[in-house]
């Protein structure tokens, strides 16, 4: 009886572990199911292996779908490889776009503080220029600069006389001098005070600066001329994480030109901050101001030749305008660019410094802006990796040292990302990232196939 009763508990036990494994498959089917078919596949592909010379076993494999790289093949090409995993696709409108400056913060313009002549310009056009740099010296030939100075200095002369001659009567005592004497003397004093005040006022009106002011009080001497110098960097939350750098920008006179009071002299320009304008579609309002709104990034691409031209930036969206334009029918937004600085110096006898900037007005840009359109579990690849040959496309696959001609079904394409239908076979594959097109060539041509120049390539 005990042996019938264990033997009954042993099949119960070996009963729950079988049903415990049939739910783990079914509920893993997901994950499993893609790499047994491929392996099925594999199997039922393989050629059999022929007992015969090296010449038929090479004939055998030379299918029309199989390649057979040489190592100086990949090379020529640049041929990469990568491992295909599923993901979720969120289509994407690209729009034009072009860095431009901020108006009213990208640019200082240094005007002349009073009628003159220009003296002597020390800048030259593109420089790097800092605050409190010398930019030009302005000799004083207007009159009313000229006799607010004459003016000034008179009152300090009388100040001097009347605190002299305070000071004096006040020394010999109440006794000797009338009481009256030495109040009339202090209105004297407080009178030449008040025009002083009044004039100092006068030569801060007509562009004189306070440490210039103070050098006529200490020397008694008017000045013949004044240098005008850099400003400071603006101070704004924006710019606070910003390397500054002013540069020349435009030089607007020259050596010994009359000016007068509030002429342009030059444009400095700090483009440590700048905007990216992008033109999209009035229906892409509501995405642009919710990104706006949330602090959210748009992917911005520098447009240009060069190996890292194509490293995509993230920006913020700054502000979305509020009319469409109504010749191109497009709704600008702009986004904050931070840039960077790349200096280099001449070589002449007087090396100056110049300023480069990484980013320049005028450069154009590609945004890209997300849509609410998602593909879930798709295979998403470069536009190299898959060829477009009529009705058909199709990828490379690696098995070994050959490449095996896949047929997949395209979904979606653009010029950056080809979308593909996840039917299984090709997740967890290596596959050729690019060089597929030339891979296709080969292929056609070791066949004895016509090859069609434009296949694989959209225009």
């Amino acid at each position: 009886m005990s042996a019938l009763l264990n033997n009954n508990w042993r099949n119960l036990i070996w009963l729950i572990v079988l049903v415990s494994l049939s739910v783990v498959v079914w509920f893993t089917q997901a994950q499993w199911q893609p790499y047994a078919d491929k392996s099925w596949r594999i199997i039922l592909n393989k050629k059999p292996e022929v007992a015969s010379s090296d010449t038929e076993a090479h004939d055998a494999d030379a299918t029309p779908d199989t390649l057979t790289l040489s190592p100086t093949a990949w090379k020529n090409i640049g041929l990469m490889t990568g491992s295909v995993e599923p993901r979720d696709f969120e289509k994407i409108v690209s729009v034009p776009a072009m860095v431009i400056e901020r108006p009213g913060h990208s640019q200082h313009e240094i005007s002349a503080p009073m009628t003159g002549v220009i003296t002597q310009v020390y800048p030259i056009e593109r420089q790097a220029v800092q605050p409190g740099q010398k930019m030009f010296d302005l000799r004083l030939t207007h009159e009313d600069v000229v006799t607010a100075q004459t003016d000034f200095l008179a009152n300090l002369q009388l100040l001097d006389v009347a605190s002299k001659e305070l000071t004096r009567l006040q020394e010999m005592g109440e006794g000797i001098v009338p009481g009256k004497r030495i109040i009339e003397q202090t209105y004297e004093r407080d009178k030449a005070l008040s025009g002083i005040s009044t004039k100092r006022q006068s030569l801060l009106l007509h562009g004189l600066s306070e440490p210039q002011i103070a050098e006529m009080e200490r020397t008694r001497q008017v000045l013949p001329e004044i240098t005008i110098t850099a400003p400071s960097y603006a101070d704004t939350h924006e710019h606070a994480a910003q390397q500054h750098q002013y540069f020349v920008q435009a030089i607007k006179v020259n050596r010994g030109q009359s000016v007068t009071s509030g002429q342009l002299l030059c444009v400095l320009a700090d483009h440590c901050l700048l905007y990216v304008e992008g033109k999209a579609f009035a229906s892409d309002a509501q995405r642009l101001m919710a990104a706006a709104t949330s602090g959210a990034t748009v992917e911005v691409v520098p447009v240009a030749s060069g190996e890292n031209s194509n490293k995509p930036l993230q920006l913020k969206v700054q502000s979305v305008a509020n009319e469409v334009d109504q010749q191109s029918r497009a709704l600008k937004f702009y986004l904050l660019l931070p840039n960077q600085l790349v200096h280099s110096a001449t070589a002449t006898q007087q090396p100056s410094e110049y300023v480069a900037w990484k980013y320049r007005p005028g450069q154009r840009m590609e945004a890209k802006i997300p849509t609410t359109t998602i593909m879930k579990n798709k295979i998403v690849l470069p536009p190299d990796a898959v060829v477009i040959d009529g009705p058909n496309a199709f990828v490379f696959e690696q098995n070994g040292d050959n490449f095996d001609r896949i047929d997949v079904h395209v979904l979606y394409r653009d010029k950056d990302t080809v979308v593909l239908e996840n039917d299984g076979q090709l997740v967890g594959s290596l596959i050729a990232m690019n060089g597929a097109y030339q891979m296709h060539l080969e292929m056609k041509n070791a066949s004895g196939g016509a090859m069609d120049p434009h296949a694989g390539h959209s225009h």
